[in-house]
């Protein structure tokens, strides 16, 4: 199928959609040959990228303010008369931060914007997507599942998306409604530009953010709007899943201690055979000829 006409005619809703990931998926939603109508609180990259992209429209929302969220859902609904799919992608990475050092004000901020606001927009277009039997995409995090040091309320707000996502598939199966999640690992964006700069040696944390992928490099916000519109497109038979988007960074055995973690290191006997392991031969080769 062309990738002009995979989602032609159909109407997306994508948060955050001014910049870094949530941009990328909207360039390829937009490509694909789908309306779709940019929500960001920040109206100058969103207004830049509804000039480039025919078939965008801009709405200016706070994903916090749900009375934002209402007129969101009603515009679109006036200007297309439907929607498809929705893209809850806005959400926010603070910089590293030990537990001691957050507050509960700072946790209860990240989680209306990382995890409420997501909720807020998927009730408010309930009624719409069971009309169309369309869908839900929501972008968690790797580190939802596996977990990431100094970043104590960013991981819990990334695993309650996920947990969120598998368990409103489960509610809205009846209807015909899909509701699956990205995760992704290091996307090169804006905000991981962010990150890096406020870090002690910039250069070095981001060659660490490359050395974390088999694949030798990080991720692209096009990556993720790829898998946006297969999800929404083609993955018909997919409702509930997390599809980890992240180069195989979870793959493997790699150094995880800190360097200030006491470490507790075997020490092989005196007497040990300091025989290479390479030369010893194999169970099989042992045994008796027949």
């Amino acid at each position: 199928m062309a990738s002009g006409t995979r989602y032609a005619g159909k109407v997306v809703v994508v948060t955050g959609g001014g910049r870094g990931i949530g941009a990328g998926i909207v360039r390829a939603f937009a490509e694909s040959g789908a309306h779709v109508v940019i929500c960001d609180k920040d109206e100058s990259n969103a207004r830049v990228l509804e000039q480039q992209l025919p078939g965008t429209v801009f709405v200016r929302s706070d994903v916090t303010r749900e009375e934002d969220l209402q007129t969101l859902i009603a515009e679109t609904i006036r200007l297309f008369g439907r929607l498809d799919c929705v893209v809850n992608n806005a959400g926010y990475h603070p910089v590293a931060q030990w537990p001691e050092d957050t507050s509960a004000q700072d946790f209860r901020q990240l989680l209306e914007l990382n995890l409420l606001g997501y909720y807020s927009l998927t009730k408010l277009a309930l009624p719409h997507l069971r009309k169309s039997q369309g869908n839900i995409i929501n972008i968690s995090s790797l580190v939802g599942a596996i977990g990431q040091t100094q970043a104590l309320p960013y991981v819990a707000t990334k695993g309650a998306v996920t947990a969120m996502t598998k368990a409103l598939a489960l509610d809205e199966s009846k209807y015909g409604v899909r509701v699956n999640c990205i995760s992704p690992g290091n996307i090169w964006t804006p905000l991981w530009e962010m990150l890096a700069a406020s870090s002690p040696d910039p250069q070095a944390t981001i060659l660490e953010g490359v050395l974390a992928q088999p694949l030798g490099r990080m991720g692209q916000p096009a990556e993720v709007g790829a898998a946006a519109v297969f999800l929404a497109s083609e993955a018909t038979f997919c409702t509930g899943i997390e599809l980890r988007l992240t180069g195989g960074a979870e793959l493997g055995y790699g150094s995880k201690a800190s360097r200030d973690t006491p470490l507790e290191i075997p020490m092989l006997p005196p007497d040990f055979p300091r025989q290479s392991l390479a030369c010893t031969t194999s169970p099989q080769e042992q045994l008796p000829a027949p």
